[in-house]
């Protein structure tokens, strides 16, 4: 059963906000709102780990390019690893779909991981935060072998949603996994800290996918 986000203490967020001015008065442009804000402070439980946190993540932002990704070769060449759906799950998150049969060890990880924070990031602009801020992630391990597990990728991922998109992931659902996962999926547990493995559902067959999402959103030309 999917769990509500923890409440936010309303000192430590107008603590929060106070620093906050800073960055704006040298960067108007900004990133974060109250939304953003009360995440970082929910995965980083003080305002002195969450405003540092916020700033790792605007200068990494800033480093790695993150706006001007659409542009870049990866995102054209990746495009049969994920998708962003036009469609939402059944509370109104935006769905990045990940068909596992198209992954491969062999690949450029570099490239592999811009098209997947690129993914994120469009994702997330498609939040309707007031309704809700986070995201469903769909892993389809149909015709799954282990030549599609790409243990850097995952890696790279639970990176990326710890500390640049966090209280970002609301459920992430393991579709059609085969018996050969069962040896895989401790390896990847064990990288998972409690909140996130919480989020984590294996779903078995059409009529528990409902509970999530309408099954015919997902793609079938990939």
């Amino acid at each position: 059963m999917e769990m509500e986000p923890a409440a936010v203490n309303p000192t430590d967020l107008a603590s929060l906000k106070e620093r906050m001015k800073i960055i704006a008065d040298a960067d108007p442009k900004q990133y974060h709102n109250e939304f953003s804000l009360k995440r970082y402070l929910r995965a980083f439980k003080t305002v002195d780990a969450a405003f540092q946190a916020i700033l790792k993540t605007n200068k990494w932002r800033e480093d790695y390019g993150v706006e001007k990704l659409v542009n870049d070769p990866a995102i054209e060449a990746n495009a049969n690893k994920a998708r962003v759906l036009k469609h939402r799950d059944c509370i109104g998150r935006p769905v990045i779909y990940i068909p596992a049969k198209n992954h491969s060890s062999e690949r450029d990880i570099d490239q592999l991981t811009k098209f997947i924070v690129h993914c994120l990031d469009e994702a997330c602009k498609r939040c309707f935060e007031e309704v809700t801020d986070n995201l469903c992630i769909v892993f389809d391990l149909a015709n799954f072998s282990t030549s599609c597990m790409d243990y850097q990728l995952i890696k790279n991922m639970i990176w990326l949603l710890s500390k640049h998109y966090p209280e970002r992931l609301g459920a992430c659902l393991i579709l059609n996994a085969p018996l050969v996962f069962s040896t895989i999926w401790p390896v990847i547990r064990a990288w998972l800290d409690e909140n996130t493995s919480s989020k984590v559902f294996f779903v078995s067959g059409e009529e528990e996918l409902c509970k999530y999402l309408i099954p015919d959103i997902l793609p079938t030309d990939m």
